[in-house]
C-alpha cells in the first residue's frame, strides 16, 4: 500500500465538494454546510480533509447567493475555483465537472460537504480500487446494513427485504474523470439523483465497492450536529519554532514568504525553496506536535519538485486545526545581506495572513544580517527562523 499512498499525491487527482444545497432539514437560518462544527465549519473541514490527503485541485460548488460566505470561510485554503450550483444535486455536480475541463485531472473524487469527517484511509481504498480493479470506471465507499429491513403499507408491515444484498452508500465517490463527465451529460433519469454512482450505473459504467467508515456519516438533522462531540479541548496555547537554510544559486527564482522577489539569484531546493515558509511550516508542525516538514514532504519525493511552499504551510495549519488549535500569531526573521526585506515586508505579511487565515496584525516579519559573517554574510544563502503560537479552538 505504500506505493498507492505515494500515488495519491499525483496532480491528476482532483475533487469536487458539493455544497450547493440549502440543507433545510437541518433547520438552520443558512445552509448547513456553513454551520459551526468542531471549532470550524462543515465546508472548511471537508476541504481540509482533501488537503490532508494531498489533493489540492479542489472545486467547490456553492449556492449562487453564498459564494462570498464560502470564500470567507475557506480563506487561506487552496481552492481551484468556485462554481455556482444548480437546482438539483446532479446538476450541481455536472457544473462542477464541466468547470474542471482545463485541469490535468484523470480521476475525480465527488464528495458532499455534509460529511466533514473523512478518514484518509477511505481515499486510499477508493483510489486503489479505481486504479487496480480490472474494468472499474469508479469506486464508492459502502457499509453493511445490520438492522432488518421491511417494506411498509402505510402504518403496517407489508414485507421484508434481503439485507445481505443491500449496502449503505457514502461519499466521496471516485471516478475516471471523462467517464463520469459523460455520464452526467447523458443523464436522463429523475432530477433527484441521490449520488453519482446512480448516474454512473445508468450510463453503463462499472462501479467497484470499498469499505466505508462510520466517520463519513452525513449530517442532516439538527440533532446530528449534537451527536458529534468535540475532541478534548486543549487547555493551553502551544509554541513551536522552525529554522531553515537554502543556498543562493544562479538561474533560480527567489521566493520569500510566498512572494516572488526580483533578484539576481534565487534559492535552490527541491520545492520552490521558500526558506521562510519552510521555517514557518516547521514552527506550526512543532507546536501541533506533528513532527517536521521533512516527514510530511520528503525531498526524495519527485511530487514536490518545484512545488509552491504555500502547500506545506496550509497542510501544517490543517493539522493544527485537527489537533484542536488555531493560529494565534507568528513571528518570522529572515537572515540575509540581500535582498533587503523592508520593501517587501507588507506584501509578505499580507500573503502569510492569507495562508494562515488570520488578520495581518497577527503576522510579523523581520529582516536582519549577520554583519557579513558566515554563509549569509558572504551572500551564499538565506536563513529563516520562525516562531508560531497556537491557541485552543473555540466553539462558535
Amino acid at each position: 500500500m505504500d506505493v498507492d499512498k505515494l500515488e495519491l499525491k499525483d496532480t491528476r487527482h482532483a475533487a469536487i465538494i458539493v455544497a450547493g444545497g440549502s440543507g433545510q432539514r437541518a433547520g438552520f437560518a443558512r445552509p448547513k454546510q456553513f454551520q459551526p462544527w468542531r471549532g470550524t465549519t462543515l465546508l472548511r473541514a471537508a476541504v481540509e480533509a482533501f488537503h490532508r490527503a494531498l489533493i489540492f485541485q479542489v472545486v467547490v460548488v456553492v449556492p449562487k447567493d453564498h459564494e462570498i460566505t464560502a470564500r470567507k470561510l475557506l480563506l487561506g485554503l487552496e481552492i481551484t475555483r468556485f462554481v455556482h450550483g444548480g437546482e438539483t444535486r446532479q446538476e450541481s455536480v455536472r457544473k462542477g465537472l464541466e468547470a474542471m475541463q482545463d485541469l490535468p485531472a484523470r480521476w475525480v473524487l465527488i464528495h458532499d460537504a455534509a460529511r466533514p469527517d473523512m478518514p484518509r484511509e477511505v481515499f486510499e481504498r477508493l483510489m486503489h480500487a479505481i486504479r487496480k480493479k480490472p474494468g472499474a470506471h469508479g469506486a464508492v465507499p459502502v457499509l453493511p446494513i445490520v438492522d432488518s429491513l421491511v417494506t411498509a403499507d402505510g402504518p403496517f408491515l407489508s414485507g421484508r427485504e434481503d439485507r445481505e444484498r443491500l449496502r449503505r452508500v457514502q461519499t466521496p465517490q471516485a471516478f475516471r474523470y471523462l467517464d463520469i463527465l459523460r455520464a452526467h451529460r447523458a443523464w436522463g433519469g429523475p432530477p433527484n439523483a441521490t449520488d453519482d454512482a446512480q448516474v454512473a450505473l445508468a450510463h453503463g459504467l462499472k462501479v467497484a465497492l470499498v469499505a466505508g467508515d462510520e466517520r463519513l456519516r452525513k449530517l442532516t438533522l439538527p440533532e446530528d450536529f449534537d451527536e458529534f462531540p468535540f475532541p478534548p479541548k486543549p487547555r493551553h496555547p502551544r509554541i513551536g519554532t522552525g529554522f531553515d537554510v537554502h543556498r543562493l544559486a544562479d538561474g533560480e527564482e527567489l521566493w520569500l514568504c510566498g512572494v516572488r522577489i526580483e533578484h539576481e539569484r534565487g534559492l535552490a531546493g527541491h520545492s520552490d525553496a521558500d526558506v521562510a515558509l519552510h521555517a514557518l511550516a516547521d514552527a506550526i508542525l512543532g507546536a501541533a506536535g506533528a513532527r517536521d516538514i521533512g516527514q510530511h514532504f520528503p525531498p526524495s519525493d519527485p511530487q514536490w519538485r518545484g512545488a509552491p511552499s504555500s502547500r506545506f504551510v496550509e497542510h501544517a495549519v490543517a493539522l493544527a486545526g485537527e489537533a484542536g488549535f488555531a493560529i494565534g500569531n507568528v513571528d518570522l526573521t529572515i537572515v540575509c545581506e540581500a535582498p533587503k526585506i523592508g520593501p517587501h515586508r507588507d506584501a509578505m505579511r499580507a500573503r502569510l495572513a492569507e495562508l494562515l487565515g488570520v488578520g495581518i496584525e497577527a503576522v510579523n516579519v523581520k529582516g536582519t544580517t549577520t554583519e557579513r559573517l558566515g554563509f549569509t554574510g558572504r551572500g551564499e544563502g538565506i536563513a529563516a527562523q520562525a516562531v508560531a503560537v497556537l491557541v485552543p479552538l473555540e466553539r462558535t
